[in-house]
């Protein structure tokens, strides 16, 4: 039985509040080689019952499983002529099998996701085994016998270690004609086990062009910002969709582009720049600059890792530790509201002193 779909007032914790949500995208921008292999995968007839669909956040990977889920359910035989001559994934908008996933009321497919929230109560922190379990009852049924029976886990970062147990005993034992696709922002991060047992399909950051269109297909109000504004965007945000609509304002592309600035002359500080900065980010009305500037650090990171990769990890591990200490004081200064300006000050000093590290390492 699928999940149930969020009713009017809910708050889905896998939609980007006020745009479509994945399973209602025709449209898939970027990913071509990610469709061929899986149409490669299908078409042989030997296709893998479990696969990690990894890459950064807001890149389009929970948009591909639905994409995936709606092709298989529309074309069960991949003998068929329409599998065969298939040039992607696609299925028309207005094809049975789409509204029904739209609508998460297909009988053969089933999302393993955090709770809804609603205008009182934001959604769940975490997917619960209990869900979890309820959820997999769909593959000791009957059902699908005809066609595959699917399960999109979104994502694997919100599995607590029981529901992602209880996730692997089915993945271990799966059924016939069974699929699970699951998201996984850190895939590296994804229980041993699981991991094992899946195939590793990595989708890439979106290029410039690919984020651009991307954000004029959202709608409004995205698809009337200046064309300008959408394009520094684009630039800024590291090949996410996500992250580029999160800067689709002239006040936040100029913290980014502060931030950045700051990150580049390390281990150099401009302590009097930081202090201002702390200040401006101290305020109550300042959580989504904090918001902001935490994940512009964190992509500058992950960039400079990605860029100096053959040098080592050990020579490179300062700057992940520090981000995962600052990431710790962060969640800790959110829920006991603390004043973030030492925080703020903090991190950066962390950061100066692990890019000198590095350095010398």
């Amino acid at each position: 039985m699928a999940s149930v779909a969020a009713t009017e007032g809910e708050l889905e914790a896998d939609r980007l509040p006020g745009a479509p949500h994945p399973r209602e995208r025709a449209v898939l921008f970027g990913h071509q080689e990610a469709e061929a292999a899986f149409l490669e995968a299908y078409r042989s007839g030997r296709l893998h019952h479990a696969w990690l669909l990894g890459g950064a956040e807001g890149i389009g990977k929970a948009t591909f499983a639905y994409r995936v889920a709606r092709f298989l359910l529309a074309h069960p035989d991949p003998a068929a002529l329409e599998v065969r001559q298939a040039q992607d994934l696609s299925v028309p908008a207005n094809h049975p099998v789409a509204h029904k996933v739209a609508a998460l009321s297909h009988p053969d497919l089933t999302v393993l996701r955090r709770a809804p929230g609603t205008e009182k109560k934001g959604p769940s922190s975490i997917i619960p085994v209990d869900a979890a379990r309820r959820a997999l009852t769909m593959f000791g049924s009957t059902a699908g016998v005809d066609g595959y029976r699917i399960c999109i886990v979104d994502s694997a970062e919100d599995l607590n270690l029981s529901s992602a147990n209880a996730l692997l005993k089915v993945i271990e034992e799966p059924p016939p004609r069974s699929l699970f696709l699951i998201v996984a922002h850190a895939p590296g991060r994804t229980l041993a086990t699981i991991r094992s047992r899946c195939r590793r399909l990595m989708l890439r950051p979106l290029t410039q062009p690919d984020v651009v269109r991307a954000l004029r297909s959202l709608g409004p109000p995205w698809d009337r910002a200046e064309t300008a504004v959408i394009e520094h965007a684009a630039a800024l945000a590291e090949g996410s969709v996500r992250r580029a609509v999160g800067l689709l304002d002239a006040e936040t592309i100029a913290l980014v582009e502060r931030v950045r600035a700051v990150l580049e002359r390390l281990p150099e500080q401009d302590l009097a720049g930081l202090y201002l900065l702390a200040e401006d980010l101290a305020g109550r009305d300042a959580e989504d600059d904090f918001a902001v500037v935490l994940e512009t650090i964190a992509d500058w990171i992950a960039t400079t890792v990605r860029g100096r990769a053959g040098e080592g990890a050990s020579r490179l591990a300062p700057l992940v530790e520090v981000w995962e200490k600052s990431a710790r004081a962060a969640r800790e200064a959110q829920v006991l509201n603390l004043d973030r300006r030492p925080l703020v000050l903090a991190i950066f000093g962390d950061l100066a002193e692990a890019v000198r590290r590095c350095r010398a390492a």
